[in-house]
Parts: C-alpha cells; sequence; structure tokens
C-alpha cells in the first residue's frame, strides 16, 4: 500500500487522536504527579507508591479494558446512523461501568491483606496499604466518567474528555502538593495527601462528564432514543462480548508489568524506587500512543459501519506509521535524557543511576509498545478482540515474564533482566497484531461490511 494512499488519513486520525492523547495522559499523569510529589519525602514513600501502583493498575486497567468496547460499537453504529441503537449503548455502557467500579473497588479491598505474602520490605508494605485502600475508592467514579467518556469518543466527540482530564489534573496536582506537604492551609497528609487528592480529582471528572454527555443539545437526539433509562439483556451481552476479552488483553499486558514491579521489590527498595520512576517515564509516551490507538478504533470502526473495507485498512495503517515515527521520537529522547529525567523524582545517586539503566531500556521498547496498542486498537475497530487477547496472554505470561525472571535472577542482571523480558513480549505482540490485521483486511475485491464480520474474532 502506497504512502499516498494513507496520506488522506493522517490528518482526520491526528485531530480524533490529540485530544485522547491528553485525554489518556490524565490517567497515568496522576500517578506521574503522585510519584513526584511523593518521591521528593524519601525512597521508602516512593516505593510504597510503586507497590501501590503496580496493584492498583491492575483493577483500574481491566475496568478500562470494559468500557473500551462501548467505542467501536458507538462508531459502526454511528456509521450505520443508527440512533435507536447508540442510545442503548449509552444506557448500556454507563451502567456496566458503573457496576465494574464497585465489585473492582471492593475486589481490591478483598485483596489487599495478600500484600504482606509478595515478600515486600515491610516498611513499604506498610505505607502502601493505606495508600491502596483510597486509590481503590477512585475507581468507582473513574470508571463512571470512562462508561461516559467512551460513549463521546465513539461518536468522535473526544475534546470534552481532553478538557476534563486536563482540568481534574490540575486539580490533582494542587491538592496532592498541598495535602502530601501541609501547604495551603491543608493538612500534612504525607503520601495519603496523593491518594486523597486523586479520588478528589476523579470524583470532578465524572460529575463533570456526565454532565456533558445528560446536557449537551447535540447528544438530544440519542438521549430521546433512550427514553427511561433501563436495563437491555441484549445489549449488555453485546458489551460484555467485546469488553471481557479487551479487559483480558490489558490485564495481561499491565499484570506482566505489575509483577516485574514485584520482582524489582525483591531487589529493594532503592531497584523499586527506580523501577517506579522508568516505569512511569514510560507510561507517559504509551498512553500517547494509545490515543492514537482510540483513534484507530473509532475509525476503522466508522469506515466498518460504512462498509468501506478498504477504508478501514488505510484507516488503520496511518495509524501505524503515526505510532512509529512519534516513539520512535520519544525512544530517543529517552536516550538522551536518561540521566537528567530521574532526577526530577529522587536525587539519591543509587536511584538515578539505575533508573538510567532501565530507562536506556524503555527507550529500546518504545516502538514495539506504540505498535502493539495501536495494532489492538484497530482491531478493536474490527470487533477483533478474542485472539488478541490469547496473543496477549501468551506473549507476556508464557514468554516475557518467565523470560525476565531467567534473565534478572538467574542470570543475575538484576532490573535490567526484568525490563529485556518485558521487551521480547512487547515485540512479539506487536508482531502478531501488525501481522493480523494485515491479513484480516487484506480482500483483492475490497468487499463490504459482511466479510468483515466474518473475520472479526
Amino acid at each position: 500500500m502506497a504512502l499516498a494512499d494513507l496520506r488522506p488519513h493522517f490528518r482526520p486520525t491526528i485531530l480524533l487522536a490529540y485530544p485522547v492523547v491528553l485525554s489518556q495522559l490524565g490517567h497515568v499523569l496522576v500517578n506521574v504527579v503522585d510519584s513526584v510529589v511523593v518521591g521528593h519525602t524519601g525512597t521508602v514513600p516512593l516505593a510504597a507508591v510503586s507497590l501501590g501502583v503496580s496493584v492498583v493498575t491492575v483493577l483500574m486497567v481491566l475496568g478500562l479494558g470494559l468500557s473500551m468496547g462501548i467505542t467501536p460499537l458507538v462508531a459502526a453504529a454511528d456509521g450505520q446512523r443508527d440512533v435507536p441503537r447508540i442510545g442503548q449503548l449509552l444506557v448500556g455502557g454507563v451502567l456496566q461501568c458503573a457496576v465494574a467500579g464497585v465489585l473492582l473497588a471492593a475486589a481490591g479491598w478483598a485483596l489487599v491483606p495478600l500484600l504482606r505474602y509478595l515478600h515486600q520490605p515491610p516498611a513499604v508494605v506498610a505505607l502502601a496499604v493505606p495508600w491502596i485502600r483510597v486509590m481503590l475508592l477512585s475507581l468507582i467514579p473513574l470508571m463512571v466518567f470512562q462508561g461516559f467518556r467512551q460513549f463521546a469518543e465513539g461518536l468522535g466527540l473526544t475534546r470534552q474528555a481532553m478538557q476534563l482530564s486536563i482540568l481534574a489534573n490540575v486539580v490533582n496536582g494542587v491538592l496532592c502538593y498541598a495535602l502530601v506537604y501541609g501547604q495551603l492551609g491543608a493538612p500534612h497528609l504525607g503520601m495519603m495527601g496523593a491518594a486523597w487528592a486523586t479520588l478528589a480529582a476523579r470524583t470532578l471528572m465524572a460529575l463533570l462528564m456526565a454532565g456533558y454527555v445528560l446536557r449537551a443539545p447535540r447528544l438530544q437526539p440519542y438521549r430521546d432514543a433512550v427514553g427511561r433509562w433501563r436495563f437491555d439483556a441484549d445489549t449488555q451481552r453485546r458489551l460484555l462480548a467485546l469488553s471481557l476479552p479487551i479487559g483480558a488483553q490489558m490485564v495481561f499486558e499491565v499484570g506482566a508489568f505489575s509483577v516485574s514491579a514485584i520482582m524489582a521489590g525483591w531487589l529493594g527498595a532503592t531497584v523499586q524506587a527506580a523501577h517506579q520512576i522508568a516505569i512511569n517515564v514510560a507510561s507517559v509516551t504509551y498512553m500517547a500512543a494509545s490515543g492514537i490507538s482510540t483513534a484507530a478504533t473509532i475509525r476503522v470502526g466508522r469506515q466498518r459501519g460504512l462498509g468501506d473495507a478498504a477504508g478501514a485498512r488505510r484507516a488503520g495503517y496511518a495509524a501505524y506509521i503515526l505510532t512509529f515515527g512519534f516513539m520512535a521520537s520519544m525512544g530517543l529522547l529517552l536516550v538522551l535524557g536518561r540521566h537528567v529525567i530521574p532526577q526530577l523524582y529522587n536525587t539519591d545517586p543509587g536511584v538515578v543511576a539505575q533508573a538510567a539503566t532501565l530507562l536506556l531500556i524503555a527507550a529500546l521498547f518504545q516502538v514495539s509498545d506504540g505498535l502493539q496498542v495501536v495494532g489492538l486498537g484497530a482491531l478493536r475497530g474490527l470487533e477483533d478482540v478474542k485472539i488478541p487477547s490469547l496473543v496477549a496472554l501468551v506473549s507476556y505470561w508464557v514468554l516475557a515474564l518467565p523470560l525476565s525472571y531467567a534473565l534478572g535472577f538467574g542470570l543475575g542482571w538484576g532490573a535490567a533482566g526484568v525490563w529485556v523480558g518485558l521487551l521480547a513480549g512487547l515485540s512479539a505482540v506487536a508482531l502478531v497484531l501488525l501481522r493480523r490485521f494485515g491479513r484480516e483486511t487484506f480482500y483483492p475485491g475490497l468487499p463490504g461490511p459482511e466479510q468483515l464480520n466474518e473475520t472479526a474474532g
């Protein structure tokens, strides 16, 4: 496929992606702000945040995955101009997300006592437990926000969530600084202040996003099509059929990174703090690629709904090229700044030196990380989610984690070995999904949506 064929898709993909990028970064910047602010209070509190993030993020990502099935279904229905269907997806999606938020928070509270069995430094666990519990509560408003956000993004309305995410991060940053250090007349709560700030910011996000979707004049036709908000079994089954594999895939990936954080903890608080810095930085660039991935889901899904197989293929490949260029640039930036960036988090020489080494490896997997997430997004636009989930399971849990353990502990490479294993897993997923997208969208006769439907899943 010639570059000239893809060029018309670059601009609409970028226009969809950049608000999503900023919105996605909102989730990560909460952890970045927490890590930066808490990191300057000491190495042990930063290690506690690392442990807490590794636990909470698995549940949060499962929730985000459960919400992501809304977007491709809304995008496809929008391509078909099916207003009643879109209205049903609004109700079903928000209900699913709200219930998921409560269940995830409850599950997290039940699992917190198991932290003492992970062989982490006792001082780190003692600080992490109360921080995790407050962060788990914040999953409830976050999931309500996600329900309304994914619905709006399926219609191509991506700027609203971006604006609210920016606002919420400003609120989180101010509150975090005030509560952690006892400034601006706030109580001095230490690292717990970061958790309470996140809960407040996410509650604000949920309220404002719900207010937009439920009151915006441009969304009135979909609200009118709903009538009364009621449970629709068929819609819920369709959402779950798409959302559960997406959630599983995301848990397989993020769960692997969480296990890597636990492995880092076995090497001591200094290594665990360095791991938190490196993973924090890498997660920022990842979320930018994730925004392009969401744009790919919307554009591929809409072309699929229109019956334009050629357009779906070109939209997906345009997202691939944009992601490759961005992530390669970010990899170079990490190489150049690997000794400077860690000092924004912590000034301990041991932590900074270890983090610089890990950032060098993170620079190497930037392209693989970006290509695998955009591949997932493009395939979601085709409603192809089951095989990608299986690919993630095998790549991360059969290949990456055993290799991480073998290199990190068997060969004595330490944290660097753990990260090289992750690099191998990310590269495997990226290659397999790129090949699958090419195969699933290749039709000599460029047929309509019924043949795309036959290949999905």
